[in-house]
């Protein structure tokens, strides 16, 4: 029987296809509310954002199947997760404090983590009015101050604001095929690069995680998150390394990208993607129980495929003045930043040696090798992302 990767091919599924331009009517995920709103403020925010939702075509679920979108309504001293049935389903918390918090990052991102959510609308009161905080897990936020009498303005912008986590598809599936050449179980000169290019990473501190996953959630949370992402914790950045016309090497999620040393578990050959499935091929030895593919998986394949001049990739959470970026605030793993970040490479002088921004996230660094892109960037990131 032929491999999946085979019959994806057979099938003609080109580049060209997958990188088609986006219908012209945005696709609407459906939405739903858990959790009553405990405060006049929250019924008043939540009652906004389902009429803005609403005229915006999003429809709620239908016939059982889960949410794609998920408004999660919670008490700041007792986050209640959303239990997500599906890997798809985006969730929003939303909490009211009645203060201004001094460090507001400090005191909301714990709750976004605690909460299992995608993205913290933290509400706080002060006496020039309520504030609006959209915190990511990027470790950012961006305020819309108090309405001011225009209400029905304040909740354009909140839409804006959402709009990306409401009308986009997640490519975190992946197709196990356990066909990894022996010689390669041990990995080879690709892998061995990416262990040294990790290992500077983490000496730059590229790879920080400034609120351990592990210290803010209990065994049983940490059990859902393990077995619905397939991560141990929050791991920022990946970086891969192109082997062969049709495959590239990957840092897996989840994993400490300074210590890249075992293939199927640290380290995954990617080889290809499944449109209708919207899966990600992964080739690993038979023997190892492997990890998930990075959720950015789909952007690299994009890359590696329309560019044979490409030969590495990084990702990390910094900025970098004087760049081309996305402008929608797509989430991570999902195909329309794939999309979005492809189109930019296009236009780049050299796509295979581009510096692309993603919006309030950091940056996607393309080169003809991990040593060529070390060089490039050294003494030239900015550690704080911008938010926007």
């Amino acid at each position: 029987m032929p491999s999946l990767a085979h019959r994806f091919v057979e099938k003609g599924i080109r580049l060209q296809s997958a990188l088609a331009s986006r219908p012209k009517t945005a696709r609407r995920s459906t939405f739903a509310v858990s959790g009553g709103p405990q405060t006049p403020l929250q019924k008043w925010f939540i009652d906004g954002v389902e009429r803005e939702l609403l005229r915006h075509g999003h429809p709620r679920p239908a016939n059982g199947t889960p949410p794609e979108l998920v408004f999660n309504v919670i008490d700041e001293d007792r986050p209640r997760p959303f239990r997500r049935n599906s890997q798809g389903t985006f969730v929003v918390s939303v909490v009211q404090v009645d203060h201004q918090p001094e460090d507001l990052l400090k005191a909301a991102y714990p709750v976004l983590v605690r909460s299992l959510s995608n993205l913290l609308v933290y509400i706080t009161r002060a006496d020039d009015g309520a504030r609006t905080n959209f915190v990511t897990l990027e470790q950012g936020y961006s305020t819309i101050p108090a309405p001011d009498g225009d209400a029905a303005g304040f909740f354009a912008e909140v839409y804006r604001r959402l709009a990306p986590l409401a009308s986009t598809r997640l490519v975190i599936n992946n197709v196990f095929e356990k066909d990894l050449a022996p010689e390669l179980w041990d990995g080879d000169v690709h892998t061995r690069a990416l262990y040294e290019a990790g290992r500077w990473l983490d000496r730059m501190d590229l790879l920080p995680a400034a609120f351990p996953i592990t210290e803010l959630l209990d065994e049983r949370d940490m059990l859902h998150v393990r077995r619905l992402f397939g991560i141990g914790g929050l791991s920022y950045g990946n970086l891969s390394a192109r082997r062969d016309e049709a495959s590239f090497w990957m840092s897996a999620r989840g994993v400490n990208k300074g210590n890249l040393r075992d293939v199927g578990r640290d380290i995954l050959l990617i080889k290809g993607y499944i449109p209708e499935d919207n899966a990600m091929i992964v080739s690993v030895p038979p023997e190892v129980e492997p990890r998930s593919a990075s959720v950015d998986a789909i952007e690299h394949w994009m890359l590696y495929k329309e560019h044979p001049g490409i030969g590495a990739i990084i990702h990390v959470h910094a900025w970098m003045d004087g760049i081309d970026s996305t402008q929608i605030n797509y989430p991570c793993g999902t195909y329309e930043l794939a999309h979005e970040v492809a189109q930019l490479a296009r236009r780049q002088p050299d796509p295979a040696r581009a510096v692309i921004g993603l919006r309030n996230h950091g940056l996607t660094i393309t080169g003809l090798s991990l040593e060529d892109i070390i060089d490039r960037i050294d003494g030239r990131l900015l550690p704080t992302v911008p938010m926007m």
